[in-house]
């Protein structure tokens, strides 16, 4: 069933079996030792990529990130539980087993933030915020303290347990709203957030993902930021890959960093056109071509993001940011 015999791809694939015939992916035992070791398995640097390996573990991947998926959704439903029998809930968020991934991953995305956004976004939004949503919790904490945080989630059941979290909280309560629809039916109302991001689970396929990205294009103000959550190497087999050169239709990409750490996910940041897509351009000069006026992505340049240093290669990029995060 694995493809050219890879160890690291037979691993999943064995992992994969393991957790595809577990009876639930709630939190349990087993459950966290399978993807324990899942996530060990992955999170090394690796030179894998996912969209060359035979269909048959193409297959495997995209049925692992669902179950992925899955499992993460039911771990922050089983947290979110606990921590809102508390008083005061985000008193105890150290309780989460991930929450110091987080921090870092929140850190990071300030940071890089940052370096692209001139001033301190007034509105942010969150579309897949889910029922422990911990990147806006700690954004708002640490780093954006007068921002408004608008979360978007699709499962009232999810909302209602972000919202019993923040509720005691006398400045979050007040800076952090949620909304309980489905992102691609949010129009007119996207264009007043400076900043939007994208979680990694939502559109778990690439179809559904390009539709969701194409929709934010589409109605997304001008100049705004997008920004997004992706994977790389085998850290692609747990999470939906973006792909700067060919997903990010109406959007400059600014920066692509992947961590080396325990941070899973890659953070891609982009800002969308200020000028319509269709008017015309040195590339396209009737303006027939759909695609964004210029695309100066990873395959036209891009360098990768490094905030004490803009050149050298990737490994040293990530290896300077993760020092300076320590």
């Amino acid at each position: 069933m694995c493809c050219h015999g890879d160890a690291l791809v037979q691993r999943v694939c064995e992992l994969y079996e393991q957790i595809s015939s577990l009876e639930s992916l709630k939190p349990s035992k087993d459950v966290n030792m399978l993807f324990t070791q899942l996530v060990l398995t992955c999170m090394p640097p690796s030179p894998i990529d996912v969209s060359k390996l035979c269909q048959g573990v193409q297959e495997i991947r995209s049925k692992l990130i669902r179950l992925c998926g899955e499992a993460e959704g039911l771990l922050e439903n089983h947290f979110s539980t606990i921590l809102g029998s508390y008083e005061h809930p985000l008193d105890h968020l150290t309780i989460f087993p991930y929450y110091s991934n987080y921090l870092k991953l929140s850190k990071l995305e300030f940071t890089i933030l940052s370096q692209h956004f001139p001033h301190v976004p007034s509105k942010i939004a969150f579309v897949g915020s889910g029922p422990l949503p911990l990147t806006s919790i700690v954004l708002a904490s640490n780093h954006l303290t007068t921002t408004s945080f608008h979360n978007y989630d699709i499962d009232p059941s999810a909302n209602s347990k972000a919202l019993g979290l923040v509720s005691s909280d006398p400045d979050l309560s007040k800076r952090m709203v949620f909304h309980t629809t489905d992102i691609m039916d949010v129009t007119n109302a996207l264009k007043d957030y400076d900043v939007v991001f994208l979680a990694a689970l939502v559109g778990m396929d690439k179809m559904e993902k390009l539709k969701i990205i194409d929709h934010l294009a589409k109605y997304m103000a001008p100049g705004a930021t997008l920004m997004l959550r992706s994977a790389h190497g085998a850290r692609a087999f747990l999470y939906p890959v973006i792909d700067p050169c060919d997903d990010l239709r109406g959007f400059e990409v600014l920066s692509v960093f992947h961590p080396t750490d325990e941070v899973i996910n890659s953070v891609v940041i982009a800002r969308k056109y200020a000028l319509p897509a269709q008017h015309s351009s040195p590339i396209d000069p009737q303006g027939l071509n759909a695609a964004p006026i210029i695309l100066p992505n990873k395959c036209s340049g891009i360098e990768a993001f490094n905030p004490l240093l803009n050149h050298g290669n990737m490994m040293i990029e990530e290896l300077a940011f993760e020092e300076q995060l320590s």
